[in-house]
């Protein structure tokens, strides 16, 4: 089946999985200049650390991270050095360069709606302490919303749901919406307190 045919009739889906994977792709950049912002690390070291901004439960291999890495070095926006651990063996150690610090300041100066969806919230709010507080507080009034507007779609769901519904998928729900209701309370608290620091 030739790529025209499935575009003519999935196009949105593509335009999606496209956005997705593009906004994938700069969520790791970000965290990528971020994390060398902060010093040199190996591959190594590196993914360990976005293990811990992106969660165990998101797939980041060497064979994602690696040709990421290799195309932010022919931006330029870092630089690859090897270093001898032992006379047989090298590390590969990344730098931050210039280019790649003024370009993190730009990223983490642009905010857009992905700064508060599902995907990007967690790789920006892991570096909110170079973020103004402007943009800090306008993240976190967005992710609020946003989640605000999930909410209410889950209370409605509850509220109109047909007497016969699975009752394993009505605790689920109920579930999701107690999840968000608890992050709802603590965004409050932490727009108050950036509030606060202004």
């Amino acid at each position: 089946m030739c790529t025209r045919y499935i575009e003519s009739i999935y196009p949105s889906a593509i335009a999606i999985g496209e956005d997705q994977m593009r906004s994938r792709s700069d969520s790791l950049e970000f965290a990528l200049l971020g994390l060398l912002s902060q010093g040199p690390l190996h591959g190594y070291e590196l993914r360990k650390r976005l293990m811990a901004i992106f969660g165990p439960f998101r797939a980041l291999s060497f064979s994602v991270l690696y040709p990421q890495l290799k195309r932010m070095v022919i931006s330029e926006v870092i630089e690859a050095k090897e270093i001898g651990v032992t006379s047989r063996r090298t590390r590969i150690v990344y730098t931050i360069t210039k280019k790649g610090s003024k370009r993190f300041e730009e990223l983490n100066g642009a905010v857009t709606a992905e700064a508060w969806e599902d995907e990007g919230f967690g790789v920006r709010f892991a570096f909110f302490s170079p973020t103004t507080t402007p943009n800090r507080v306008r993240i976190l009034e967005g992710r609020l919303l946003r989640l605000e507007e999930k909410a209410a779609v889950l209370r409605n769901e509850l509220d109109s749901a047909p007497a016969a519904i699975d009752r394993y998928l009505e605790e689920w729900r109920r579930f999701s919406l107690e999840s968000l209701e608890r992050e709802i309370a603590w965004l409050k608290d932490m727009i108050t307190t950036e509030g606060k620091n202004k």
